[in-house]
This record gives structure tokens, C-alpha cells and sequence, in this order.
């Protein structure tokens, strides 16, 4: 007898470094995806020896395999959505660029520059490639000092993004929604003092991604992601001894 049919999920594929802790990147991407009930793919971009205290060795991979593992995920799974994080090389952020010019998929860019440890992820080259994914991208989601690496906001403008206020001081973080033509939307929450925030950009782009790929409109996307990686940060497991990750596990609800 054969099972009922249901809904296939959302199919995301996440396109980042791998975290060997388990925190941040690919492996933060794909705990985000499935607990929010879609379907994790992923297109390796470099391979990191880091944990909660620091970045402590990246390599690179090719250009030329980055891209291979984008095409065979699209061209047999299919896609609904694609995260970027960290890219490693000005030719992997051209090979990804190149590929998602032929998609008609939501994006969402995490200009990821530098480890909530301090790690830096991205050379000069590198992030001079953002601006042509920043121009495909449905949505960019930098954080204070990524933002102002950027050039600030006069330098976005035109371009759909989301400014991360986790990372400034004060009691509230503000985060902000910028979309060409409108005023912008801005939410406030109380801080949750913490230092168990590894990979919280990384769950809250793939948190977005997965959302528009579900169908959720932008701004529905962004709320249901800051609500989870608030509930994922209030979850965190307290593991390590520097910048600990974050409790996507204990997540549920969503």
C-alpha cells in the first residue's frame, strides 16, 4: 500500500564555508533549514579548522568544484531558494554568480567577512566580488562592521538589505529592513546577553532563505527568522569556551 502523498518541502540549498565545530556555517545552515521544514542542500565553499575561540586554519576549495556541486544539486534536486556565506575566493564569488544569474530563485547574501571570533574569512578581492552578487541577491544581510566594510549605507543603495544590529551596543538591538523605494522597517528586542552567539548570521540568512522558499513573503521571512535565532540563542547548549553555538536543536514550534 502505497504512503499518503504530502508536501514535498522547500528544496535550499546553502552555498558556505564548513564549520568542523559544528556553530557556524554549512553546519549551522542545515540545522536552521531542517528545523524550519525544508530541505538542506550544500555547495562547500571552504574548509575551516575553527571552534568557539578562533579561526584557526581555511582552505579554499576550486572554483571549479564549488560550482560542480551547485549544478548537480540544481540540476537533478531542483531548487526554491540559495544562502551565500563565506565564499573563500573572488572566483568562487564569480562561479556562484554565474549560476545564479540563470536561476529565478530567492537569494539571500551573507557577506560574511569575519568570524564572530575575529577570524577574518574574506580578502580584499573577495569582498570586491560582493557587489555582483549583492546585485542578484533578493536580499544582503550584513551586520555593523560587514555594513561598513560595504561602504554603508549610501553604498547600498538600490540594494534590498537587511542591517544586523547584534552586534552594536546597547540595551535594544535594531535590526533594519531597507528595500529600494520605501521607508525602512526596523525592529527592536530586548539583548540577550550571551556569549554563546556563534553562527547567528548564518541561522538567521538560512532562516530567510528557507522562508522565501516556503513562499513567505520578505518581511514574513525576516520575522519568522529573528524570532528563531532568538528562541536558538535563549537555547544555546553552553559549549566551549569562547563564542559557543547556538541551541538549534531545542528550537521548536516553527
Amino acid at each position: 500500500m502505497s504512503s499518503p502523498a504530502r508536501m514535498k518541502p522547500a528544496r535550499i540549498l546553502a552555498i558556505a564555508g564548513s564549520d568542523c565545530s559544528g556553530g557556524a556555517g554549512l553546519q549551522a545552515d542545515l540545522k536552521t533549514i531542517i528545523m524550519l521544514g525544508g530541505y538542506g542542500m550544500s555547495a562547500i565553499t571552504a574548509i575551516t579548522a575553527q571552534n568557539t575561540i578562533g579561526v584557526f586554519a581555511v582552505e579554499a576549495l576550486s572554483a571549479q568544484m564549488v560550482g560542480a556541486q551547485v549544478d548537480t544539486c540544481v540540476d537533478d534536486i531542483g531548487v526554491d531558494a540559495v544562502k551565500i556565506g563565506m565564499l573563500g575566493s573572488a572566483a568562487i564569488a564569480h562561479a556562484v554568480a554565474d549560476r545564479l544569474e540563470k536561476l529565478s530563485v530567492p537569494v539571500v547574501f551573507d557577506p560574511v567577512m569575519v568570524a564572530t571570533s575575529g577570524g577574518v574569512l574574506a580578502d580584499g578581492p573577495t569582498r570586491e566580488a560582493f557587489g555582483r552578487l549583492m546585485a542578484l541577491a533578493t536580499l544582503t544581510t550584513p551586520n555593523v562592521p560587514e555594513l561598513a566594510a560595504l561602504g554603508g549605507a549610501e553604498s547600498l543603495s538600490g540594494i534590498p538589505y537587511l542591517a544586523k544590529g547584534g552586534d552594536a551596543e546597547g540595551a535594544l538591538v535594531e535590526d533594519r529592513l531597507c528595500l529600494p523605494g520605501a521607508e525602512p522597517m526596523v525592529w527592536h528586542s530586548e539583548r540577550i546577553e550571551t556569549r554563546h552567539s556563534h553562527g547567528t548570521g548564518c541561522s538567521l540568512a538560512s532562516a530567510i532563505a528557507t522562508g522565501l522558499g516556503q513562499g513567505l513573503d520578505l518581511v514574513a521571512a525576516v520575522e519568522r527568522g529573528r524570532r528563531f535565532v532568538r528562541e536558538a540563542l535563549l537555547a544555546a547548549p553552553g559549549f566551549g569556551a569562547g563564542h559557543g553555538p547556538l541551541g538549534h536543536e531545542a528550537v521548536k514550534g516553527f
